[in-house]
C-alpha cells in the first residue's frame, strides 16, 4: 500500500528507543525524512544509525530535553534548516510516573506535565506554521489507556495523558480547516526500555527470570495473551501520519491487545 509519505519530513520526540524509534523507522521506510530527538546523545546516535541502515532513509538526530523550551526550538529549527519543511509531528516523549495522589508533590506534578503535556503544546505551536505553509500536516500524540480510564495510584501520568487526549481533540477542531489532522494513540502494554528496566530490577531478586518469561508473565493480563511489540505501535503511528488516514482526525486508537475497559 502506498502511504504517500515520500518527501515528507517528520519529527519524532523520544525517538531513540521503544515506540518512538519504531515509529521513526516505519516513517523512514515509507520514504519520509525523520528527525529524532532524545536526551541521551549516545543512544540517540545509535538509534539514528540503526534506522538509516535498516531503511536507507534520511535521519537527523538532535539531542534535546523536551522539558526545555530552548531545546524544543532547536529541534524544529534544525529540522527546517536540514529538510526545509515539517509535515509530521509525533509527540512521543514520556515516561511512566504512577503513585497514589497523596504521594505526589507539586514538583512531581510539574515535572510530569512539562515532559508529557507542555512539550506537546510547545512542539505543536512551533510546527503548525510550517504545516500551514506546505498545505497541511499530521500531529500524533502518544498517550495511554490511563488517560481514558485511570486506575488507583496512577497519578500524575493518568492526568497528564488525559490532558493530552483533550489537547488532541481541541487541536483537531482548530486545525482541520488547514488540513492538519490530529490524533492520539493510547498505549497499553508494549515492549519498551521502561519494561526492560523493570525486568532488570526483578531479575536482581530472581536471577533465573528471563526477559521472555517477564513479558510472558505481563502478557497473561492482556486479552490477546501477549505484550505488544514496539513496531506494532510504530506502524499504527505511521498509518495515522499517512495519506491513507486523510479522513481521520480528533480520534484515539487503543494499541492495547484489547485491555482497555473503554473504546
Amino acid at each position: 500500500m502506498e502511504m504517500g509519505l515520500k518527501g515528507k519530513v517528520a519529527i519524532v520526540t523520544g525517538g531513540s528507543d521503544g515506540i518512538g524509534k519504531a515509529a521513526a523507522e516505519s516513517l523512514a521506510r515509507e520514504g519520509a525524512s525523520v528527525v529524532i530527538c532524545a536526551r541521551r546523545p549516545d543512544v540517540l546516535e545509535e538509534a539514528a544509525s540503526d534506522i538509516a541502515a535498516s531503511t536507507g532513509g534520511a535521519v537527523l538526530p538532535v539531542q534535546a530535553d523536551v522539558t526545555r523550551t530552548q531545546d524544543i526550538e532547536n529541534v524544529v529549527n534544525r529540522a527546517v534548516e536540514r529538510f526545509g519543511r515539517v509535515d509530521i509531528l509525533v509527540n512521543n516523549a514520556g515516561a511512566s510516573a504512577a503513585a497514589s495522589f497523596e504521594a505526589v508533590d507539586d514538583k512531581a506534578w510539574q515535572a510530569d506535565m512539562d515532559l508529557k503535556f507542555y512539550a506537546a503544546i510547545r512542539f505543536s505551536r512551533l510546527v503548525i506554521p510550517h504545516m500551514k505553509r506546505v498545505g497541511g500536516g499530521r500531529i500524533i500524540n502518544v498517550t495511554n489507556l490511563g488517560g481514558k480510564a485511570p486506575r488507583a495510584s496512577s497519578v500524575p501520568t493518568s492526568v497528564s495523558r488525559a490532558a493530552g487526549i483533550a489537547l488532541t481533540k481541541a487541536l483537531s477542531k482548530d486545525l482541520a480547516a488547514y488540513h492538519i489532522l490530529v490524533n492520539t494513540v493510547c498505549i497499553g502494554l508494549i515492549e519498551s526500555g521502561q519494561h526492560r528496566r523493570r525486568w532488570e530490577r526483578a531479575k536482581a531478586q530472581d536471577p533465573s527470570l528471563t526477559l521472555e518469561a517477564w513479558y510472558e508473565r505481563l502478557g497473561k493480563g492482556v486479552p490477546v495473551g501477549r505484550v505488544g511489540k514496539a513496531q506494532e505501535a510504530g506502524d499504527v503511528i505511521c498509518f495515522l501520519a499517512s495519506e491513507r488516514a486523510s479522513f481521520l482526525s480528533g480520534t484515539s486508537v487503543n494499541i492495547d491487545g484489547g485491555s482497555s475497559a473503554v473504546i
